[in-house]
């Protein structure tokens, strides 16, 4: 917008190579990254995801009958969601965001204080800045969220997702396939060549036990719940488990401060929407900011704030409720609630108009969508 600059604070900007792990980027997300000129630098690693089937059953089931299947395409030639390595995508964030005249910092913001009009805040490096407008994204145990006295309600679900990347001897052809077995979501997720990412939900405690288990130990885990239709299959990289909950902030806002991403909201991975609800934060706060300056109005201003707020709240609300009834209707060993939920998602699968609307949902294109992940500059 010309009237203000930008400066990012992060003690991981020298590590961002270091993340083994991969995203799923709605096709709104991917929108955002086109418009902001950083699609071109990452599409080439990207792999679209071309269909989807889930399955329902136990672990040791001989077969996994599909009971619904996506078509990957939200249009002609464009894909719902495409899986990208996080090294990759945030090393060409990082570059952009260098090119653009945005200030990066290796350090983080340890505390703040408000003054008139601005906020000060203190970095780890010992360094102050002062801004009109601090925004927390420092994910689900923001120091910035606790210092404004922002409350969050939630609950942990005791479970753990584990996160790994498999090489596998047959082309996956872009289909991702989600298992619901009785402890959780167990998801492989199409990368470039012959790889899948894996996220594999378990109760905390088994979670710890597998990560922990010998290299050939652990094989015969993930293998018994993968199975044999890709081939022989080998871990290509760090096994880890994150704990797995639903937290939200009582408020996306305070005084000059404005909470994006984890800092706003943490919701269970089943559906695949975390850095995505994370990406159309960053949308709608962008426009508001930018539509501010060009109005001559303070960036920090409450009015600009709860413009922010309206947009989000709702819509996180809403996607927080959706996924913790997923969580809780899969991850159970209940025979008449796995009966039920198979009928339902029998039915979902012969209603086109339904299967529609959950692609566009998850494409990230539902409700009030901000204008970069339409594809639309500011």
């Amino acid at each position: 917008a010309g009237s203000f600059s930008v400066t990012v604070c992060d003690p991981g900007l020298n590590r961002a190579g270091e993340d083994p792990r991969a995203s799923a980027i709605a096709a709104a997300a991917r929108r955002l990254f086109e418009t902001i000129g950083v699609w071109s630098e990452i599409e080439d690693g990207a792999q679209p995801i071309l269909d989807m089937v889930v399955t329902d059953s136990k672990v040791d089931a001989a077969l996994r009958p599909t009971f619904l299947t996506f078509d990957g395409e939200i249009a002609p030639g464009e894909p719902f969601a495409h899986m990208i390595e996080n090294a990759a995508m945030t090393a060409a964030l990082i570059d952009k965001a260098r090119a653009e005249g945005v200030e990066l910092v290796a350090a983080a913001v340890t505390s703040f204080s408000h003054e008139t009009a601005r906020v000060t805040a203190t970095l780890s490096d010992g360094s102050v800045r002062s801004t009109r407008l601090l925004v927390a994204a420092d994910g689900a145990r923001s120091v910035i969220r606790e210092q404004a006295g922002i409350a969050t309600h939630g609950w942990s679900y005791g479970q753990s997702g584990i996160v790994t990347t498999v090489a596998h001897e047959r082309d996956h052809h872009g289909r991702a396939e989600e298992h619901f077995l009785p402890a959780g979501p167990f998801a492989i997720l199409p990368l470039k060549g012959r790889r899948s990412s894996i996220v594999w939900t378990e109760k905390t405690a088994e979670a710890v036990r597998i990560v922990t288990l010998p290299d050939d130990e652990f094989h015969a885990e993930l293998e018994k719940r993968f199975g044999l239709h890709l081939g022989d299959i080998r871990v290509v990289a760090a096994r880890r488990a994150y704990p797995l909950g639903l937290f939200v902030a009582k408020s996306f806002i305070a005084d000059r401060i404005a909470l994006v991403g984890d800092a706003a909201h943490v919701i269970h991975p089943i559906a695949g929407q975390g850095l995505n609800m994370g990406l159309r934060d960053v949308a709608a706060l962008a426009e508001a900011i930018v539509d501010a300056a060009r109005l001559g109005i303070d960036i920090g201003a409450v009015s600009v704030l709860e413009r922010y707020q309206r947009w989000r709240r709702f819509d996180t609300m809403t996607m927080g409720v959706a996924t913790n009834a997923l969580n809780l209707l899969f991850s159970n060993r209940s025979t008449l609630l796995r009966g039920v939920r198979d009928v339902g998602l029998g039915m979902v699968d012969r209603i086109a108009p339904l299967k529609a609307m959950f692609v566009k949902q998850a494409a990230g294109l539902s409700g009030d969508v901000p204008r970069l992940l339409k594809g639309e500059a500011l």
